[in-house]
C-alpha cells in the first residue's frame, strides 16, 4: 500500500506518499481500505516531532478515516467485509489501508458520502467526551468554544446548540464567525479585536461561562478563570499557546470551578470503545438525520497532505480539511 510517511521531524514538505508494507488486522481488529482521512492540528505536532504516536500504532499521521472493511481479525463479531465505516484511530489514517480495533469503528451515516464521514469521529468523540461526559453541559448552560471555526468548533457548536445551550465562540476573522452564526452561535467574539472574557461576561450579563472548550491552553487559563461562571468547567484539549501558566486557586475556589485536561488519542482502546460507543447511541442518530453534520473546507488528494498541512497552519480554512485517497 501506499502511506503519507515523516521522513523526518520538520516542516509540510516532510510528508512523502511512498510505498511500505501493508498492516495485518490483530485479533479484534478490522483491517480497512481507506477512502479518505481527515487532518487534525495532532498530526500536524507528530510531522513536527512533539506528539508521537502511542506505542503500537501505525507511524504514519491521521486520527481518523472512511472507507470499507476488507477482512476481519479473529474474534470480531457484528461487522462484515464489504461494509461501509468511519473509525477512530491512534494513527495511520493518511493510508490506503489501516487495522484499527473493532470497537472504535462506527457505520458511515445515512446523510453524508463516504469520503464526508473521514471528518466525523475525532471530532464528534472529542466534543462529546468533554463537552458532555466530563464537562457535564446541560440545558440553558452558556458554552464557550475557542476556535469555533475549526473542526473540533463547527462540531462542538452543532452538539452545544441541540443540547440546548448559549453558545458563545472566539474566531479570528469576520468570515469565520459568520459560519459559526449559520451553524446557531449566539455569541460571536473576534479575539483579534476584543478581550474575548470581558466581551463574554458583558453578552452574558456578567454570568460567564458554564462550560469552556479549550483548544489554547497556558495563554488562555488566566481569562477562561476570569470568563467562567459559578460551578463553572473547563475542558482543556490543546496547547496552541503553552503548557505552563499561573494559576490563581483562589479564584478558582471562589468559583468553586473545575479544570479537566485530557487527550482521546493516547487513551486505552478500552476507554475509546466506551466513548464512540456512547457517542453511537447518542450523536449518530443526529448525524444520520442530517441534523448534525461535518463541515468540510475542501478535498484533497492523500499525496497533497503537505498542502494540507500548509493551509491548517494559515488557519484559512474553515471545519475540516479531508484527504481522500483516490
Amino acid at each position: 500500500m501506499h502511506a503519507v510517511i515523516i521522513s523526518e521531524p520538520g516542516g509540510p514538505e516532510v510528508l512523502q506518499w511512498i510505498e511500505v508494507p501493508d498492516p495485518q488486522p490483530a485479533p479484534g481488529e478490522v483491517l480497512i481500505d481507506v477512502a479518505a482521512s481527515a487532518v487534525n492540528r495532532a498530526d500536524m505536532m507528530q510531522r513536527q516531532g512533539f506528539y508521537p504516536p502511542p506505542q503500537g500504532a501505525p507511524a504514519y499521521p491521521g486520527l481518523e478515516c472512511s472507507g470499507t472493511i476488507a477482512a476481519l481479525g479473529e474474534g470480531v463479531a457484528g461487522w462484515r467485509v464489504g461494509e461501509q465505516v468511519c473509525a477512530l484511530l491512534a494513527g495511520g489514517g493518511y493510508a490506503e489501508k489501516v487495522a484499527v480495533p473493532a470497537g472504535q469503528l462506527l457505520r458511515v451515516p445515512q446523510s453524508t458520502t463516504l469520503f464526508e464521514a473521514a471528518a466525523l469521529p475525532e471530532t464528534v468523540c472529542t466534543v462529546y467526551s468533554n463537552v458532555f461526559q466530563g464537562a457535564r453541559l446541560a440545558s440553558g448552560e452558556t458554552l464557550l468554544i475557542h476556535g469555533g471555526g475549526g473542526g473540533i468548533g463547527t462540531t462542538a457548536i452543532q452538539l452545544g446548540k441541540h443540547a440546548g445551550a448559549i453558545v458563545a465562540v472566539t474566531a479570528g476573522s469576520q468570515e469565520k464567525l459568520d459560519a459559526c452564526r449559520e451553524l446557531g452561535a449566539d455569541i460571536l467574539i473576534n479575539y483579534r479585536e476584543d478581550d474575548f472574557a470581558e466581551r463574554l461576561m458583558e453578552a452574558t450579563g456578567g454570568h460567564g461561562a458554564d462550560v469552556i472548550l479549550d483548544i489554547i491552553g497556558a495563554g488562555y487559563l488566566a481569562r477562561n478563570l476570569a470568563a467562567l461562571a459559578p460551578d463553572g468547567r473547563i475542558a482543556n484539549i490543546g496547547l496552541q499557546q503553552g503548557r505552563t501558566a499561573e494559576l490563581d486557586l483562589s479564584l478558582l475556589m471562589s468559583k468553586r470551578g473545575t479544570i479537566m485536561s485530557t487527550t482521546l488519542r493516547a487513551r486505552p482502546a478500552e476507554q475509546k470503545a466506551s466513548i464512540v460507543k456512547a457517542v453511537a447511541a447518542n450523536v449518530w442518530p443526529l448525524v444520520d438525520a442530517g441534523v448534525i453534520r461535518p463541515v468540510i473546507d475542501r478535498e484533497l488528494p492523500m499525496r497533497q497532505a503537505g498542502e494540507a498541512h500548509r493551509i491548517m497552519t494559515a488557519s484559512s480554512h474553515t471545519g475540516k480539511i479531508v484527504l481522500r485517497t483516490e
